[in-house]
């Protein structure tokens, strides 16, 4: 389990995340949602330990995070940043291969290269696996990326907005991708999401943020309805019922 305990983020002397407490359960599917400027990226950050807490404390299995040397926490926890830049010219085969670097240390071995194939698989890419980067459309290269954190293997995956530059059929598929990491390989994961009907059909859990503190959390079933989401967004969404899933008419409010 990951635990947040009273942790605030300062930039600028004003608090962007302020006073958080919350659990992150293992092996479920957890969303931060809320508006922008809430502190999503930035709790997300520091739970990933690319930025630290001015104050209170990120715990992974009640140790702070901050105590854990680099290789064993890469093992355990991986990231996916919102925004993704590479100044050197790599083919998507070569970057998924950066996710088995705290196993191999830059030499694959044949269980190393087993996953590269395997999260190329998983995310589609095998027939552009040798085309670079910098030849792909936003969607493939973030794909790509995708394939490299599935490739590192860690039992917590943290995703910051992973959807972006993707139309919806890969969007899909890539929930689709992350639910069935949960349920057939136990892993757990943390995303940041701006659509809350991808949130409400896919997360087990749902953290929601506003002004930089968590003002909802808990199951998907209690946060996903008109009241709470008032709350969160300042609008009126009415919830639609389809095929058990909720969907949040919010185009039309």
């Amino acid at each position: 389990m990951i635990q947040l305990k009273e942790v605030t983020k300062y930039f600028a002397k004003k608090p962007v995340v302020d006073n958080v407490s919350v659990n992150i359960q293992s092996g479920k599917i957890t969303s931060f949602i809320g508006p922008n400027g809430a502190g999503k990226s930035t709790l997300l950050s520091m739970v990933s330990r690319l930025l630290d807490a001015d104050t209170g404390e990120v715990l992974l299995d009640k140790s702070d995070v901050r105590k854990w040397k680099s290789n064993d926490f890469s093992k355990r926890v991986s990231i996916l940043k919102q925004s993704n830049y590479m100044n050197v010219r790599l083919t998507i085969r070569e970057l998924v291969s950066f996710g088995r670097f705290p196993y191999s240390k830059g030499r694959l071995n044949a269980e190393d290269i087993k996953m590269v194939d395997k999260a190329i698989e998983y995310m589609n890419l095998a027939d552009i696996e040798n085309r670079y980067l910098d030849e792909l459309s936003g969607g493939q290269r973030q794909r790509a990326f995708i394939a490299m954190v599935i490739a590192q293997d860690t039992e917590y995956i943290l995703l910051d907005e992973p959807l972006n530059n993707l139309d919806m059929k890969h969007s899909v598929q890539i929930m689709k991708i992350l639910r069935k990491l949960v349920t057939e390989l136990g892993k757990t994961v943390v995303i940041v999401l701006h659509d809350i009907n991808f949130a409400s059909v896919y997360s087990d859990y749902i953290v929601a943020l506003k002004d930089g503190r968590v003002i909802k959390d808990g199951p998907t079933h209690e946060i996903i309805n008109s009241d709470a989401l008032k709350e969160i967004y300042d609008m009126d969404i009415p919830i639609q019922e389809m095929d058990s899933c909720r969907i949040c008419v919010y185009f039309n409010s």
